[in-house]
């Protein structure tokens, strides 16, 4: 329960609102997370909020952070040399090990993305075990999209497919417009394909629904929720989702855990 104190090595502005910290420990070794876990981002005398890993290189976590609030301003407007407080990891991963030999799809939506990255990221240092990787991102706009290096990146391998769309666009933007789920139409899938996917939820349900029109087993589908997190380890009740806790059940769900809960848009 006590943060660790944590450097801000660098600042990368992803999108007008939205930017991407890396932070190195002040004292020790960073500590090790798995892609789909998240940990605690604390401003000393502005408060705390859960924020996914984003990423990790040459001993440091990168968090992508959305300006929204209060703490995330305060987070938002660290720089290189602040200090801010990091306690974790908490909650459950993606299981990207556990999709080994599987064909997999990541379909990522706005912020939805960042969760997702560490799991590419992953992938790609591991890309024999793994079949066709297809990933789908999309935006409201093309000013909204995140890790533009890392998406030219990735669309300039041979061994995956990644699609872009987004929901409007200028006379200049080249690219698809239009949902998501229209991406997920033009994907090959196998029958043991496996699908990660963030985004808003409305967005999750319809993907996961598309997914499972074109074959995917309920239980190869892995969502990941967001809920109004407070104490990361399940006591305060704040993420309550049915009879499970986001902090400490999640945030990472199998479709078929999930999905009579996901059908309740009250929940």
């Amino acid at each position: 329960m006590v943060p660790s104190r944590y450097r801000v090595t660098s600042r990368h502005r992803e999108t007008p609102d939205t930017i991407t910290l890396a932070l190195e420990p002040v004292e020790g070794e960073a500590l090790s997370f798995e892609p789909g876990q998240f940990d605690m981002l604390y401003v000393f005398g502005v408060g705390e909020v859960p924020i996914s890993f984003s990423g990790a290189r040459d001993g440091q976590i990168e968090h992508t952070v959305r300006s929204v609030g209060a703490v995330s301003r305060a987070i938002s407007a660290a720089r290189p040399g602040d200090v801010l407080g990091v306690r974790g990891p908490f909650g459950t991963g993606w299981g990207v090990e556990g999709a080994e030999g599987a064909d997999i799809v990541v379909a990522g939506g706005g912020i939805g993305l960042a969760p997702l990255r560490p799991v590419i990221q992953r992938i790609i240092e591991r890309r024999d075990r793994y079949g066709r990787v297809s990933i789908l991102v999309g935006a409201r706009s093309p000013e909204l999209l995140l890790f533009r290096e890392d998406l030219a990146g990735w669309r300039s391998r041979f061994d995956m497919d990644v699609s872009i769309t987004v929901d409007t666009a200028g006379v200049d933007w080249r690219g698809n417009v239009g949902l998501i789920t229209e991406l997920v139409a033009e994907t090959g899938l196998g029958p043991t394909t496996v699908a990660f996917i963030c985004g808003p939820e409305i967005m999750m349900r319809f993907v996961a629904s598309a997914l499972l029109d074109r074959g995917v087993e309920p239980g190869h589908v892995r969502l990941s929720m967001e809920r109004n997190m407070k104490c990361a380890i399940g006591h305060c009740g704040h993420c309550q989702f049915g009879a499970t806790f986001v902090c400490k059940d999640g945030p990472v769900y199998s479709y078929d855990r999930i999905a009579p809960l996901l059908a309740i848009r009250e929940v």
